[in-house]
């Protein structure tokens, strides 16, 4: 099988994760259909990160036959002022340091504002824009360049597409992908990534996703990030993407709505929908982005440490902090993961009951995967005294365990509860299909679990009993004919 795997050690954006798969073997040509589209040009640059060297992929305008580089159809014709714009964070793309900040080795402060990257050796004019967004960019490009990919003319002036473009709503930003020249699965893939963001930005304001106006996220340089990392992923032809936990960084960020401790509300709400988990540090700065954050809710599968593979390529994406004793970068490492199961790494926690009722017993199992926990058994066994009693174990991942062993002592009111280390345990591949039964000339949909191993072989299909019990109400079935023709049909779609 072969698995892609990312180490966010140092965050995740756009534009780091364009570069690490550039840097593990993705072929940036693929890219052209969003160069075409959008009058956008991808500069792929090395750069060094503490001595690490790391691909830099920036998204630059490329000027228009008018001798606009930002083209027709952008809706900010003077520089917006700070408090004139929704900087709530939910829309950035790329990691981006202070443009207050001093961008040698010394430590950035815990604010994060606007729109500087200290790393293309960049004139950046400020003047009449105290918010770091100038439209008279000046761009030096000092770096060796690995590549120099562009479906454009270099005679072209270039601006960095950062924020560019309108302002778009979900609908639109869906109805400019599809318009695209790209493969299915990519158009699949980028939709459900802004479906993903739209759905935290509209949470974050309390509107309905079809009326929230995307800022950032639907501009030019983001729409750049989240289609041309799709592209290089199908380029990578890889079976499986997994991260390692991604850390959000420290300290606080400025938005329109006040001063909000990292990581912002809208970062938040997309690692909901993840399958990964967060960590704060190394140090105080933004070094998980929305879309970042997004690209790999929708892609990655969560592990605790890097799987067991054989190494064919690996690359460093550059972001846009420097840092005196942390490279920023995101590591990419491309290889053949050739163990067909899972290995997850756990903790089991256990404790003897001789006193709980059963309705307490009953109920662990909602209450004790509600605050984490993965499986929950409970076990009849014979305490002293020869009294009746039950051995209640549960399965929870190494980072859950204070907060579900809480909630089994004070759901049970145990006086003690072992922990038996951490250790691991081996998982199918699990998908869900949705299965849809037409009896007596209705539908109903039943979700079912396919557990397959790492080499797609399917081994076990299983439907979900709360669905298939709704629709034996509704129909007069056995909850067990339900099952049975809810899992043939998905058999039968394979």
């Amino acid at each position: 099988m072969r698995l892609l795997a990312f180490d966010g050690r140092m965050g995740a954006s756009g534009d780091m994760l364009l570069g690490a798969l550039v840097a593990a073997g993705a072929d940036p040509s693929v890219l052209a259909p969003v160069e075409d589209a959008l009058d956008v040009e991808y500069r792929v640059t090395e750069v060094d990160k503490n001595g690490i060297v790391a691909t830099k992929v920036d998204v630059l305008l490329v000027e228009t036959d008018g001798g606009d580089p930002r083209g027709e159809g952008h809706d900010d014709d003077h520089p917006q002022h700070e408090d004139e714009r929704d900087s709530t964070h939910e829309d950035e793309g790329d990691q981006q340091p202070d443009e207050d900040a001093d961008s040698s080795d010394e430590t950035p402060p815990n604010r994060v504002r606007g729109h500087f990257s200290p790393d293309h050796g960049h004139s950046h004019d400020h003047s009449g824009d105290g918010h770091g967004h100038s439209h008279g960019h000046s761009h030096s490009h000092d770096h060796d360049h690995t590549h120099n990919h562009s479906h454009h003319s270099d005679d072209h002036d270039h601006t960095h597409a950062e924020g560019h473009g309108p302002h778009r709503t979900y609908p639109e930003v869906v109805e400019l992908v599809e318009s695209m020249d790209l493969p299915a699965g990519v158009v699949d893939d980028a939709t459900a990534i802004f479906r993903i963001l739209g759905e935290a930005e509209a949470a974050v304001h309390g509107t309905a996703l079809e009326e929230t106006h995307f800022h950032e996220v639907g501009a030019d340089d983001a729409i750049a990030d989240v289609v041309g990392t799709c592209l290089l992923l199908s380029d990578l032809d890889v079976d499986r993407v997994v991260t390692a936990p991604v850390s959000v960084g420290g300290g606080e960020t400025t938005m329109s709505h006040g001063t909000y401790p990292i990581p912002a509300p809208a970062v938040l709400n997309v690692v909901e929908q993840a399958d990964w988990s967060i960590r704060g540090g190394p140090v105080e700065a933004e070094l998980l982005t929305p879309t970042g954050a997004a690209i790999l809710a929708h892609l990655a599968e969560g592990v605790e440490a890097l799987p067991s593979l054989t190494v064919e390529s690996s690359g460093y994406g550059a972001g846009g902090w420097d840092f005196p004793d942390h490279p920023n970068v995101l590591r990419a490492i491309v290889g053949d993961g050739g163990s067909r199961l899972v290995r997850d790494e756990i903790s089991v926690l256990e404790t003897n009951l001789d006193d709980a009722t059963p309705e307490v017993l009953g109920s662990l199992q909602e209450t004790l995967k509600d605050a984490g926990a993965r499986d929950v058994s409970i076990i009849p066994t014979t305490m002293k005294k020869s009294r009746p009693g039950h051995l209640v174990k549960v399965i929870v991942k190494p980072e859950d365990v204070e907060r579900v062993a809480y909630r089994l002592a004070v759901e049970t009111g145990t006086l003690g509860i072992r922990e038996h280390g951490a250790g691991h345990r081996w998982t199918a591949h699990r998908e869900f299909e949705t299965a849809t039964l037409d009896i007596d000339g209705d539908t109903y949909d039943v979700t079912v679990k396919v557990a397959s191993d790492a080499d797609g072989v399917v081994y076990d299909r299983s439907a979900e009993y709360d669905d298939a019990l709704a629709v034996a109400k509704e129909t007069g079935l056995a909850v067990r004919e339900v099952m049975r023709r809810a899992v043939d049909a998905v058999a039968a779609d394979e």
